[in-house]
């Protein structure tokens, strides 16, 4: 899944690589989390950068407080949930990043991991998005990001995965004109195996407000130890497991 990710390149390189006419100036993040605005490309008349809302909200959705938080959509079934559909068809978008979290759990403990291109470049993300218009006419775009099956190496971390499209494919994907999806249907899928390296990094990306370039570094002998005294001192496995991540995040899985 994907619950957190990272853009740290320069504003211009994203610029150039994802090929939109906007200059928009915005300092580098390490914790974007659900909910928050996040940068997204469209093609509407040409390529355009856009903040939209993590978390997919439906044209027809009455009440958002009562909805579930879709931030992830399964490729596999997007073009079948009444979330998704009309999203896949009509609506497909990239995220810019630089890497993304994810939690491994092992003995009622969630470890998090760094996980990033081999190679170091600049990922974009399978998203859709929707318009939510409220009651009193206010409009919201909101966002999810594509996820599938992981390949045997990301999946000892998790069984899901982003997907993730290349840069020659940029166009294929957000090319909606069709009014279709099969022929997006390849591009749906996990990274090869050995495309994308990690590492475990400190429990401190569990907390939204932590948000720096500290986190995305292996985490140290010293922070191992002082984390590992620190769930010693909780009540058991389970309900440490439970506090050590306070992410809020929700997915389709």
């Amino acid at each position: 899944m994907c619950g957190r990710f990272v853009i740290t390149s320069a504003p211009e390189a994203l610029r150039r690589l994802f090929g939109y006419f906007e200059q928009p100036n915005f300092p580098p993040r390490y914790n974007v989390a659900p909910t928050q605005p996040i940068p997204v490309v469209v093609d509407d008349d040409g390529r355009h950068f856009r903040l939209m809302r993590w978390g997919l909200w439906p044209a027809w959705l009455k009440d958002p407080r009562k909805f579930t938080l879709l931030i992830n959509a399964r490729a596999e079934s997007i073009k079948e949930k009444p979330a998704f559909k009309n999203a896949i068809r009509r609506r497909r978008c990239l995220i810019p990043a630089d890497g993304y979290y994810e939690w491994r759990v092992s003995d009622g403990i969630k470890q998090p991991y760094f996980i990033h291109r081999r190679d170091g470049r600049q990922i974009g993300f399978a998203a859709v998005s929707e318009t939510w218009v409220g009651p009193n006419g206010e409009e919201v775009d909101t966002v999810a990001i594509v996820t599938a099956a992981a390949s045997a190496d990301l999946a000892m971390l998790h069984h899901r995965v982003p997907v993730t499209i290349a840069p020659g494919d940029f166009a294929f994907w957000l090319d909606c004109r069709s009014d279709e999806a099969d022929s997006v249907t390849p591009l749906m899928r996990g990274p090869e195996e050995g495309e994308f390296v990690w590492h475990e990094i400190s429990s401190r990306v569990n907390h939204v407000a932590n948000d720096d370039a500290q986190l995305i570094l292996p985490i140290t002998e010293a922070e191992r130890e002082a984390e590992q005294t620190r769930r010693a001192k909780k009540p058991g496995p389970r309900k440490a497991a439970a506090a050590d991540i306070d992410d809020g995040q929700g997915s389709l899985f």
